[in-house]
């Protein structure tokens, strides 16, 4: 068949299927090439498709009555980078990038992709509308495992769950939520595509709940838009996720310390001596959260004051310089909750700053707080109130900033927001209040970078600095075995920085063993924020001295671990990779099926292999190592362990098993007592060295820890590490790298060889022979180096 003009196509959209219906009866009309778009007309609508980039194809499906909308709140990535081609032949219709094929079967109407000629997924019946929902169908593989749909606690391979997408806090919960606080409309295969539908609006997302190899897209209204995402490999599959909906630009370093944080500080005298007892203890610490007391002292009643009440508080502004001059970076709690019981009621209400209801009043409603109006951010007057708030706070010394509620937790569908109403537009509404932050920093503080706490979000809502946490999970062991899953799931969303209430929230449990695991897991998650209810203090300073030594030797080596942990949120800044990895992203030739349903282990970064211990007095650990063929080192004892097994270690109460792929570059710093006091001058630089690792690669990335766009504005730097093992020569080689607008630093790193097993014959380092010392016992080679500015060092290590 031909292409038809498009008066023509105009003409078959109107051909009649009744809206509603979903049936095989669904005819193919007609198609044209609409500037590299792709349109075809069915009988009950008309299909739009375009590529992104030769990775990302996205297909809208316009209903018959309906006209397409352009607008996405997820999508940054402009479409038409990657040429296309479209053919017609054999009764199909197929456009075509390097990476993914659309085909269009005429007879019967039918979708399907395909990646460098590897089937992906195809629509399932087509588009269909039933009740109040409209709903896209796609067929699965028997042997897929699905992931995705934001923060949930169902176990790592989602299918076949119905997930309702509607963010919804989940108090207390333990080791299972079917509904959080984050929901996303994406599904990720372990075939290495993923789904993404491109429509806020509430409805539900089902992973084949009838087991009938369905996946199934329902919605209330909107977009029926979707992009399909492929990849060779995991990697590929993050990185153009990210492009597409943005990448996470890096915190502020301080970001990546230890916070002191409780529900919470009721006086300025508290907060005061909290600060003081870390820096007496010496355990080291970068921020202090302020909870709901900073405006009021009462839970209810005062929310929506967003000032600090001076009669806790009267030298608020003098207590954060002193916690500045410290290090101790402050943090405040804000919700969008105006009660009308606040000081700031009659303000809010005459400016117009709140959703209204049908008359166009302020919208109030009762919920734990009190009685409130909720503020509308989709408003640009009630966005300029919000943020000038923030910017009056920011210039008293408030350094970061944490959202909460922001799901919104209470949202009657009676609210009406300026683009919609309250059901129309609830999932993006925490999207928008980061955003309306992120503005303001990029308009009125270019140079720095925001710090944002948030617990709800959107697809894409990792572009403007937010940091999502887990909510209000319970303080029991039932708590922690869900975390490690809810991270690594949205890591696979985009949304890297997603971490937990180290120690656990809610309820007075006092667990010396639950709270040290959790913060030893808490070295290996994005963020490192103790928090609680008061009961039971959440602060390492509070707790018995045994408790406080464990806490305190976790803490110091998150803060070794600086150099690696900030190189990693680097690489997620330009590549997408998260920080937390499932297991299965180094599975390539999926040589263990078991790791489709894995979150026990994990990655942290590119080359640690984490394992948590999950329940109380555990003496073993089931760990899971992954890729055959390759070997892992126990980081703190350097036995090593195959790839490709599952293996039982042991455990010890001074912290979780934790190893190192071989070939990997580590470099560690001193512990500090605060970030402030960091620097990269002088490391520590550890190679794992295994005689199956012929070539391997690694780099180490700085900057001055707050420009916002360091990298782009070259003011970094970058050390790149290289290895090369053949006939009993390992050659070691740093090659330093400044941006155009940095200053090089003069580093000396301290070079520490694992596994080398006989004392070696020679060292040179730049061509000279230099003093190294050797550890028979440990099988370790210590070789301190000449500093490294500019030009490349290479040590030559004769084994």
């Amino acid at each position: 068949m031909k292409p038809i003009p498009h008066a023509v196509l105009a003409l078959c959209l109107l051909a009649s299927l009744p809206a509603s219906a979903q049936t095989d009866a669904r005819t193919f009309l007609g198609y044209r090439n609409d500037n590299g778009t792709l349109d075809i007309a069915a009988s009950d609508g008309r299909y739009l498709i375009r590529p992104y980039d030769a990775n990302i194809v996205e297909t809208t499906f316009v209903p018959r009555g309906e006209t397409f909308d352009p607008v996405s709140h997820a999508v940054v990535l402009a479409p038409g980078q990657a040429k296309a081609t479209i053919t017609d032949a054999d009764d199909r219709i197929r456009l075509v990038t390097e990476g993914i094929t659309v085909t269009v079967e005429k007879s019967p109407l039918r979708i399907s992709y395909a990646y460098k000629g590897r089937p992906l997924v195809a629509e399932k019946g087509g588009y269909g509308h039933a009740g109040d929902l409209e709903s896209i169908e796609f067929a699965l593989e028997g042997d897929e495992a699905l992931y995705g749909a934001g923060s949930r606690a169902v176990g790592m391979d989602r299918r076949g769950h119905r997930f309702r997408l509607y963010n919804k806090a989940s108090y207390g919960f333990g080791d299972h939520a079917e509904q959080m606080g984050y929901g996303i409309p994406m599904a990720l295969s372990s075939h290495k595509y993923a789904l993404h539908f491109d429509n806020p609006q509430a409805g539900w997302l089902d992973f084949d709940s009838r087991k009938d190899g369905t996946l199934r897209y329902e919605v209330m209204g909107g977009r029926k838009t979707y992009q399909v995402i492929a990849g060779d490999d995991w990697a590929q599959v993050m990185d153009e996720t990210t492009r597409l909906t943005g990448r996470q630009p890096l915190p502020p370093r301080w970001a990546f310390g230890n916070f002191a944080s409780r529900f919470g500080y009721h006086t300025e005298s508290e907060a005061r001596a909290v600060v003081d007892k870390f820096i007496a203890d010496g355990i080291p610490l970068d921020a202090i959260v302020f909870d709901l007391y900073w405006f009021g002292k009462t839970v209810k009643g005062t929310m929506g004051n967003l000032a600090w009440d001076r009669d806790s508080f009267l030298h608020a502004e003098a207590m954060m310089a002193d916690f500045k001059k410290k290090g101790v970076n402050t943090v405040v709690i804000t919700e969008p909750f105006v009660l009308t019981t606040s000081k700031r009621w009659q303000e809010a209400a005459q400016q117009g700053v709140l959703a209204t209801d049908a008359a166009g009043k302020p919208f109030t409603f009762d919920f734990f707080f009190g009685n409130t109006g909720l503020v509308d951010v989709f408003k640009p007057q009630a966005r300029d109130w919000f943020w000038h708030i923030y910017k009056d706070l920011k210039a008293g010394g408030v350094a970061g900033w944490w959202g909460d509620l922001g799901e919104p937790e209470m949202h009657p569908s009676a609210a009406h927001h300026a683009t919609g109403t309250a059901d129309q537009v609830h999932n993006i509404y925490g999207h928008e209040w980061a955003r309306l932050i992120a503005d303001g920093y990029a308009r009125d503080y270019p140079q720095e970078r925001p710090f944002i706490l948030m617990r709800s979000g959107y697809s894409g809502s990792q572009r403007f600095g937010m940091i999502p946490w887990s909510g209000d999970v319970h303080r029991g062991w039932d708590g922690l075995q869900s975390q490690m899953e809810i991270a690594l799931q949205m890591g696979m969303q985009g949304q890297a920085y997603m971490h937990s209430d180290l120690g656990g929230f809610a309820g007075p449990v006092l667990d010396d063993e639950l709270y040290v695991r959790w913060l030893q897991y808490g070295v290996f998650q994005p963020i490192f924020r103790p928090h609680a209810q008061e009961e039971v203090p959440a602060e390492a300073v509070f707790r018995t001295p045994a408790v406080k030594a464990l806490a305190r030797t976790a803490i110091r080596l998150r803060y070794a671990m600086l150099p690696y942990n900030y190189t990693a949120a680097f690489d997620d800044s330009v590549t997408g990779m998260p920080m937390m990895r499932p297991v299965l992203f180094d599975d390539p030739d999926a040589e263990m099926m078991s790791t489709k349903d894995v979150a026990s282990t994990y990655l942290w970064g590119p080359d640690f292999l984490v394992a948590p211990v999950t329940a109380p007095g555990a003496a073993r650990k089931e760990v899971v190592f992954p890729r055959k063929g390759s070997v892992w080192f126990d980081f703190y004892t350097d036995a090593p362990h195959r790839g490709g097994i599952v293996e039982v270690v042991a455990t010890r109460p001074d912290r979780i098993p934790t190893f190192v792929r071989a070939g990997a570059f580590v470099p560690l710093a001193q512990p500090v007592q605060s970030t402030r006091d960091y620097s990269t001058a002088k490391l520590d630089l550890h190679y794992w060295h295994d005689a199956g690792v012929a070539r391997a690669e690694g780099h180490l990335y700085d900057d001055d820890g707050h420009t916002a766009h360091a990298y782009e504005s070259g003011k970094y730097e970058l050390v790149r590490f290289a290895s090369r093992f053949a006939d009993g020569r390992l050659a070691l080689t740093i090659t330093p790298e400044a941006g155009a607008a940095a200053t090089p630093t003069a580093r000396t790193f301290g070079l520490k060889v694992h596994n080398v097993g006989t004392r070696p014959r020679a060292v040179r380092a730049g061509g000279k022979a230099v003093v190294f010392r050797w550890d028979a016992a440990r099988r370790l080679l210590d070789v301190p180096l000449p500093a490294v500015r500019s030009a490349p060092l290479e040590v030559d290590v004769t084994l």
